[in-house]
């Protein structure tokens, strides 16, 4: 039997907060139930609407809130980042180490926003919205100052949320990169996919002649 928590305002709204995102996230929010969700903090089902409106408004207030934190702490990343390039970084930087952290919430936010009614979908749009803007600002940047080549803003922002996205899918604590490898490698695979071409082939020209020098020496 769960333990229970009583009927503290706070304490129990918390509770209610932190199963339903361990039982939406197992379950999905159409198989989880109101006595369910009760049963796992401890309380009666009917006093669950002490603390919550209804089931849809728990799931759109743990999308909401998710990606209000999003947002924030992006931000808070970005603060002080002037450079194109050093704020690319310090996106990718943020957004994979967020991920790897808030596994629960961020596949509750993209698996669930089928379940919200039409008002919460469309704000939770708005505000992935806001949160890909500012992906697509750092590219816009950069390519007005030559830092970056593009050929479509808003195509290179999908592509470059999606590919940081996805280390939900396989990402485990403890495997065999550590955080920061796994940062590393998301940061080269996004520059070098930005990178002026004529930045690359520089680049490939210097190591071909390195090559050389070996081979010769």
């Amino acid at each position: 039997m769960a333990r229970t928590i009583g009927s503290h305002g706070p304490t129990t709204l918390e509770a209610i907060r932190k199963a339903g995102v361990r039982l939406i996230f197992e379950h999905g929010y159409e198989a989880m139930s109101l006595r369910q969700l009760a049963a796992e903090v401890g309380i009666q089902a009917g006093s669950l609407y002490n603390h919550i409106s209804t089931k849809q408004d728990l799931l759109f207030d743990l999308v909401q809130d998710h990606i209000n934190d999003l947002l924030r702490e992006l931000d808070l990343a970005l603060e002080g980042k002037a450079d194109p390039g050093e704020k690319l970084r310090a996106f990718v930087a943020f957004h994979v180490t967020y991920h790897m952290t808030r596994k629960r919430e961020v596949f509750i936010a993209n698996s669930e926003l089928r379940s919200l009614d039409a008002k919460n979908y469309d704000a939770v749009v708005a505000l992935r919205g806001a949160y890909e803007q500012r992906l697509a600002q750092i590219l816009t940047d950069g390519v007005a100052d030559g830092a970056f080549e593009v050929v479509d803003i808003q195509v290179a922002t999908f592509a470059i949320l999606a590919l940081l996205t996805g280390l939900c899918t396989w990402y485990r604590p403890g495997g065999r990169l550590t955080r920061d490898a796994i940062i590393a490698a998301h940061e080269k695979l996004v520059l070098s996919g930005v990178a002026p071409r004529a930045a690359i082939g520089q680049a490939s020209h210097g190591s071909d002649s390195r090559r050389a020098a070996v081979a010769g020496s």
